[in-house]
């Protein structure tokens, strides 16, 4: 039975007094942020946040997006004519084209970055780039502009792996591959801007993300795809590696809570509490689409591949966030788009992608 996602979430949080932080008023929902700067967001996550922002909230939401690979302004075609969404092109690494594009703002939600651990691998320069050199402009810019809430968008692998049990928010960082080492890297100095300058900058930390749009270079949308077109699906190593499933509503969700309701400083863990062995995931994909399993191709693992990933997202519950898309429903959901808009994933599939799959597994 498919699940709704609902379209609004009402935070319990303990009534106040008003009173007034920087240029913001605030009240018992947070600070009345009334223009906010998403980087990233014509990228998967990013461009899920700014429909979330725009349906839930009144305020204007500027997309500052470089449109480079993964970047697609088809992701929020439908808000395209929205008066409150404005697209920027521009580039995180640009002081004056950030310094543009957040004047005037409340707060900057940063989901730009190179986030492939394949790619890290073969071409880590670009992800040190964007990753860490990306957020000291952001952070320099915001700093400068009194920027009343900034969140650093992060990841689980920031932690490394687990055989046993779940990471908590204070436990150490052991990032294992480039992709994850650049993502420490980049909320590493975030944080310590709230350190040293008083930056009010909120991390958050979340578990593998699926759902509609999302480039097809990972796992979900490679697989789906690749058995819509009846070809093999190159799975890792003995497929065994667990990581833990959040569909992206949820992970948005999470984040504008921590947005509007975090305690600047602090870092919160946002988690679907859904691990599953990557065979598991495959086998689902393909029994749900009615494609055989002899398409499975078990390839050469990837450098470094950390078996476990598992965060306790207990700190934001308190917080009031729940998960809300079951994972049976979500992953029908997100299948079934794949196989709706064939044109979006096709031209994708067709472009430079094409070349960075053939590199990646030809042998």
């Amino acid at each position: 039975m498919m699940h709704r996602i609902p379209t609004s979430y009402v935070c319990p949080i303990i009534r106040r007094r008003s009173h007034t932080i920087g240029r913001l008023s605030m009240d018992s929902e947070g600070p009345k942020l009334r223009r906010i700067v998403v980087t990233g967001g014509a990228g998967f996550i990013g461009s899920h946040f700014v429909r979330l922002l725009l349906r839930e909230h009144d305020c204007e939401v500027v997309n500052f997006d470089a449109l480079r690979y993964s970047g697609n302004l088809e992701n929020v075609r439908d808000v395209a004519e929205d008066p409150r969404h404005t697209f920027i092109q521009g580039d995180i690494r640009d002081a004056a084209q950030v310094r543009a594009a957040i004047e005037g703002a409340d707060a900057i939600v940063n989901f730009a970055a190179e986030t492939h651990v394949d790619r890290s691998i073969v071409e880590p320069g670009d992800f040190i780039q964007t990753n860490v050199h990306g957020v000291y402009v952001l952070a320099e810019a915001a700093k400068a502009a009194g920027i009343a809430r900034f969140v650093q968008v992060s990841t689980d692998e920031v932690y490394g792996s687990i055989n046993e049990g779940s990471f908590s928010e204070t436990d150490r960082l052991n990032p294992r591959n480039p992709y994850s080492a650049s993502k420490a890297g980049g909320e590493l100095l975030a944080r310590s801007y709230y350190t040293t300058h008083g930056l009010p900058v909120l991390v958050t930390r979340g578990s593998n993300t699926y759902g509609p749009n999302q480039y097809p270079e990972k796992m979900m949308p490679l697989f789906v795809t690749n058995a819509l077109d009846d070809q093999f699906i190159p799975v890792y190593g003995d497929g065994r590696n667990v990581r833990d499933w959040l569909h992206v509503e949820d992970h948005c969700r999470g984040i504008d809570i921590v947005l509007r309701h975090g305690q600047p400083g602090e870092v919160y863990n946002i988690a679907g509490r859904c691990e599953m062995p990557n065979m598991v995931i495959t086998k689902r994909i393909l029994a749900i689409l009615g494609k055989p399993e002899s398409l499975i191709r078990h390839v050469q693992d990837r450098p470094g591949h950390d078996f476990r990933y598992s965060i306790d997202p207990s700190k934001l519950e308190g917080l009031g966030w729940t998960r809300t898309v079951g994972f049976e429903a979500g992953l029908a959901a997100t299948i079934k788009w794949y196989t709706e808009n064939r044109p979006w994933w096709e031209a994708i599939k067709s472009g430079e992608f094409r070349e960075y799959y053939r590199r990646q597994y030809s042998a």
